[in-house]
Formats: structure tokens, C-alpha cells, sequence
């Protein structure tokens, strides 16, 4: 286990009150208890699982979704195989309320039972009505909101470009948390193959290998953590890496991720991958020209370095507008043809 996380800040929220502006583009994650503890889902929770899965399951209208399972040597750890040429868990597709059969099944055995979640389920998809019953009380702009659920176990960290507002409305979890910064600490696993679509650490925080992971004891001095129960709420920024443990037999969460800027100026991550194909085989003398060129045109802090330009000439130097943003899109689109 880590040594040396320290608690997530909490914040004093009333349920019903919007977080503060400040709260909602802070770069540092936040917690905040009982923020949703109003919600229906979680006073269903406050009398039983059943009673909180028989909730969800009347918003169900039966689209198949996609469940994963790891058998119980595992020990709940939704990882990869031990060559790294595929995964030590299996997706199953199967109806939700399949899975909620299995869930209250596992959580009354006396076996050891395999791990079984499901992730990433939008809600405005596959439960209708059920964002409309849960709202946040704040105006998060094209929020996309998810259910995840399922019984104990562990998600490695990862990363999600998104801001996130992750409500725990069913059992308890645990929430692990480092800052971008600390990404070359993580010893990050593959790209090109991934659990859930993010590259993960392949550090095991429950028994951690130094003498293979070194770096990992200064990621560990930056490490944040905090355990959530049902109607408390965790915020993450942007690109914060997150491990996520599920400590209860049945654990329920609702996150809601969104970002400030419009669809139309395309994921970061996508860029990301151009960089991936362009710059990173080119010499190393030439990528070193090119960070340049990017910290001068793009991770610049202010305007100075456009200042001798009248500003009507700065274009695609300066602010993004939809019609600029599009007209980049079409460029990127033709030569990616090519």
C-alpha cells in the first residue's frame, strides 16, 4: 500500500448549492461529503442494495451493455495478462439487470467470487430519465454522465482529459490521485493496448515493486487519497491520474465529465496521437526545434509573443473561434488523406 498519500482537500458544500466558479476550473482535485446524499439513488442505498439496484433497474430499458469480469485469483485487479499480449479479465455483453442478478448473488456467497463491473454506461443512453432524477445543481456545459457499477475491485490509474465530478451513490471507494506531472513516476503501460481505452500504471499499489519501479517513491510523495461513501462527491481535473478501488460487495457510481471548450476544437488526446505518427520519429535535433516552436506558439502564458502584430492579423495565433476551429479541421482532414 502507498506510504505516503496524503487526504484530498474537502470542500463545504450544501446539497442543491452550485460549486463556486473557482471550484469548477480548479486544478486541484477536491471532495466534497453528502453533496448528493438528497439524490434518489442514494437514500435507495441508505436502505439496502437491492433496494438501490431495483432503482436503477426501473429506468433500464434492456440495450445490452458491456460487462467485465476477472476471476477471483485476481483479486479484483483489472489488469493484463502477464505477457502484456491481452488482459486478465474477459467482456461479456449481457443485459444490466443480469448483472445486478449476479451482483446480490456474489455479495451473499460465502465463495470467492469473481470480479464483475460495468463502466462507462451513459446514462442518457441506457437509463432514460435517470440525469433528469439526478441533476447537479450547476451549469456544466454538454456534460456526458455515466453509471458504473459492480462489486470489489480495482481500477489502475489512469488518466481522463475531461474535468470530472464523480458522485459515489452506492457502497464505498476509494480514490488514489496524482498530479499530470508525475507521469514519467507512473511507469504508464502500453498505449496501443489498453483495459479501458487510457494507458494504465503498472505499479500494483497493493504491493508495490520497488526495485522495479524506483520512481514510483516520488509519484508516492505526491500522492492524494481519500474514501468516498454514498452522497459524497470527488473533483478531478483535467489529465489527473486516478487508481480507483471498489471496497464494497456492490459499489455504485455516477461521474459527470465535460470540458470548457467546444466539441468542435477536437480531443487534446487526438493531437497527441498526430504527435505519436509526425514528431516522434523524427531526429532528435528536429523534435527539439519543434518543443520549441510549441512552448513559443501554444503553451505560451500570455499574448507577448504576438504583442508586435497588429491583433486583426493574429488568426490562428490567437483565440479559436468555431469558424476557425472548423476551417483547422478541414486543413488536418485533407492532409491526413494524403
Amino acid at each position: 500500500m502507498l506510504k505516503h498519500a496524503t487526504a484530498i482537500t474537502e470542500v463545504q458544500l450544501s446539497p442543491g448549492t452550485p460549486p463556486s466558479e473557482a471550484l469548477l476550473l480548479s486544478d486541484t482535485p477536491w471532495v466534497a461529503r453528502g453533496y448528493v446524499a438528497d439524490w434518489p439513488l442514494v437514500k435507495a442505498a441508505a436502505r439496502g442494495a437491492d433496494d438501490a439496484l431495483a432503482y436503477i433497474a426501473g429506468f433500464y430499458q434492456g440495450r445490452p451493455v458491456n460487462a467485465f469480469l476477472a476471476e477471483p485469483e485476481f483479486e479484483g485487479r483489472f489488469f493484463y495478462n502477464d505477457d502484456l499480449t491481452g488482459f486478465n479479465f474477459i467482456q461479456v455483453n449481457t443485459q444490466l439487470t443480469q448483472v445486478f442478478e449476479k451482483l446480490l448473488a456474489f455479495s451473499t456467497s460465502n465463495e470467492k467470487n469473481p470480479a464483475l463491473y460495468v463502466g462507462s454506461t451513459q446514462t442518457s443512453a441506457w437509463l432514460p430519465g435517470f440525469n433528469e432524477a439526478h441533476p447537479l445543481p450547476c451549469n456544466l456545459p454538454e456534460p456526458m454522465t455515466s453509471l458504473w457499477i459492480g462489486n470489489e475491485s480495482r481500477v489502475a490509474a489512469h488518466f481522463d482529459f475531461p474535468r470530472n465530478i464523480a458522485c459515489c451513490v452506492l457502497g464505498e471507494r476509494r480514490f488514489t490521485v496524482f498530479p499530470p506531472e508525475q507521469v514519467e513516476n507512473l511507469y504508464v503501460g502500453p498505449w496501443d493496448l489498453t483495459p479501458a481505452g487510457q494507458p494504465i500504471s503498472m505499479v500494483d499499489f497493493h504491493s508495490i515493486d520497488y526495485a522495479q519501479f524506483p520512481k514510483f517513491k516520488e509519484a508516492e510523495e505526491h500522492a492524494q487519497t481519500t474514501t468516498l461513501e454514498p452522497g459524497d462527491v470527488i473533483y478531478l481535473p483535467n489529465m489527473w491520474w486516478h487508481q480507483v478501488e471498489s471496497l464494497s460487495p456492490i459499489n455504485g457510481l455516477v461521474n459527470f465529465w465535460w470540458q470548457e471548450t467546444p466539441g468542435v476544437y477536437g480531443s487534446p488526446t487526438e493531437a497527441l496521437k498526430h504527435a505519436f505518427l509526425s514528431i516522434r520519429s523524427l531526429p532528435l535535433h528536429q523534435r527539439k526545434a519543434l518543443k520549441t516552436m510549441f512552448d513559443h506558439y501554444v503553451f505560451a502564458e500570455t499574448t507577448e509573443h504576438l504583442e508586435h502584430l497588429p491583433e486583426a492579423s493574429w488568426g490562428r495565433l490567437g483565440g479559436i473561434s468555431d469558424t476557425l476551429a472548423r476551417q483547422l479541421r478541414a486543413e488536418l482532414t485533407n492532409s491526413l488523406k494524403r
